[in-house]
């Protein structure tokens, strides 16, 4: 097991409490369209936020770290009652597809580093990274019968991908930690803003008739 202060810079948890914040807050919107509770806002905003970084840890053996920490919970239900209070019109736009963008990024570094440190090899570990900054979306999208955004042809899971890759190899070629998570977050993050600018998308399977 590599320290996982030899992996993860000193500012990453104050990233990671950021994305969470804005993964909590997707998951609540979901839920206020719907014209949900207040409970119910809550509840999406927990599930969104930690879904991720839960999922991560069960598969590596880590403690979950929401349980062991009262701020991941706390943000989750601060970001729902902000929203449930609040006008709809101040949260239409593009706005949060831009803050979803860096929450994304920073969650798939922050995801594949912890991962590393608690001994995972490199492969798996990059595979920690897309879950953590993927799961919590998916999980939102199934309660709220969305189309999945493993379903969809956007960059999404794609950006995770390239920022969780990206920080593993610069890891394993000895970049210093604090530049690898920068240059690796801020590739996800470059790759999903030009997915919402310039709608880019994969190439749709072509073999049905």
């Amino acid at each position: 097991m590599i320290p996982v202060a030899h992996v993860i810079p000193e500012f990453a948890p104050w990233l990671d409490l950021a994305g969470l914040a804005v993964f909590a807050a997707s998951g609540a919107l979901a839920a206020a369209k719907r014209a949900q509770t207040m409970v119910t806002l809550a509840f999406f905003a927990l599930v969104t936020g930690v879904g991720g970084g839960t999922m991560r840890d069960l598969l590596i053996g880590a403690p979950v770290f929401w349980t062991h920490d009262s701020r991941p919970a706390a943000i989750c239900l601060i970001v729902a009652f902000a929203i449930w209070a609040t006008p709809e019109r101040w949260w239409k736009g593009a706005a949060l597809d831009w803050f979803d963008a860096v929450g994304l990024a920073a969650y798939a570094v922050y995801g594949a580093a912890k991962a590393l440190g608690y001994g995972i090899p490199p492969v798996p570990a990059f595979v920690m990274g897309v879950v953590t900054a993927c799961v919590g979306g998916i999980i939102r999208d199934v309660l709220a019968g969305e189309p999945s955004i493993l379903m969809r042809p956007e960059l999404y899971v794609t950006a995770a991908a390239l920022a969780s890759a990206l920080y593993v190899v610069l890891f394993l070629l000895g970049a210093p930690i604090a530049i690898a998570a920068g240059v690796a977050a801020t590739a996800g993050f470059t790759l999903r803003a030009a997915a919402i600018h310039y709608r880019l998308a994969l190439p749709a399977y072509r073999g049905r008739r």
